[in-house]
């Protein structure tokens, strides 16, 4: 076949042209797509730019380091405590030290996993600058899949820890007090709640009637499945093979704690009091489409401890 002067000097000078740059996004998982149990998809930050970290991944091969420049190679830690968010970047300065300091002090292992709905606000630097301080803090980035509940069970099958534990970023929930659940745990039992509800717990004062009556009718809907005080509670701590244990999870919403009471099947709950405080910064995410969640997902327990009763 010949070519012309002119058609080789076309391709000549195609060839010398970069290449368009690919779009700087993080890429999204498909369902389809298995991922290994305990492989963490960090993002990396670096010049500025975001890229996802992991076996089939594109971009940059550096994980985020955690406390000390350790990386995820390293002895595993005792406790993984998971954080759900959805823009809450200006909470994270003030909880992941709080976090800390609470686990430092009891003396144990441990790490922090973020895992974030896409927020764009910046999660992603703070995680960078308070890894680099010498937290041992990480992120997940999600691009697809939203909502809380999901969000929970993707950090916990990323954990490294033994035990799990699940609080939200708002500062609703005292760090301090992780070191109770995980202590009761130790001691024999199967899911601990920090609860507002059992003797020596409490709310901050200024809850609305509405707020209120939200939450004790929530709870008194969640009876036939727990005798829990504080079932609707997002502050609680479970073993590893607890989770690992579970029926086929499909929670809708946010209740993710029910979820797991129920479909791991936990004999022996707890509750340990705490005080519930205020948000610290930033917008509730409840609404009434996450109410109406609440009770499609009440209707899919229900329907899951009939199946077992057959």
């Amino acid at each position: 076949m010949k070519f012309s002067r002119s058609k080789r000097a076309s391709d000549c000078a195609a060839a010398q042209r970069p290449a368009a740059r690919a779009p700087d996004r993080e890429p999204e998982f498909k369902p389809a797509l298995t991922l290994p149990r305990r492989t963490s998809y960090c993002l990396a930050v670096s010049a500025g730019r975001r890229r996802l970290d992991g076996p089939g991944a594109s971009g940059y091969n550096t994980p985020m380091p955690e406390a000390g420049g350790h990386s995820e190679n390293d002895s595993a830690p005792a406790v993984t405590v998971v954080v759900p968010t959805y823009r809450e970047a200006e909470n994270l300065p003030a909880l992941i030290p709080a976090i800390t300091e609470a686990l430092q002090s009891a003396g144990t292992p441990y790490e922090i996993l973020i895992v974030d709905d896409d927020s764009r606000d910046g999660s992603v630097e703070a995680v960078a600058r308070l890894s680099a301080e010498g937290h041992a803090v990480r992120i997940i980035v999600r691009t697809g899949a939203r909502g809380l509940a999901s969000a929970v069970i993707r950090g916990f099958e990323s954990a490294r820890g033994a035990t799990l534990v699940c609080m939200d970023a708002d500062l609703s929930h005292p760090p301090e007090a992780i070191p109770r659940l995980v202590g009761a745990l130790d001691a024999g039992a199967d899911f601990v709640i920090g609860s507002r509800y059992v003797r020596g717990g409490s709310t901050e004062q200024g809850w609305g009637l509405f707020r209120w009556l939200n939450s004790r009718i929530a709870t008194w809907l969640a009876r036939p499945f727990t005798g829990a005080k504080d079932p609707m509670a997002g502050f609680f701590a479970l073993r590893r093979e607890t989770f690992a244990s579970a029926a086929a999870l499909d929670p809708i919403g946010y209740k993710i704690g029910l979820e797991l009471m129920v479909k791991c099947r936990c004999r022996r709950v707890e509750e340990i009091p705490i005080h519930f405080a205020d948000r610290h910064r930033g917008e509730s995410k409840l609404s009434f489409r996450e109410q109406w969640n609440y009770l499609r997902h009440l209707a899919r327990l229900a329907r899951f401890k009939l199946r077992g009763r057959r």
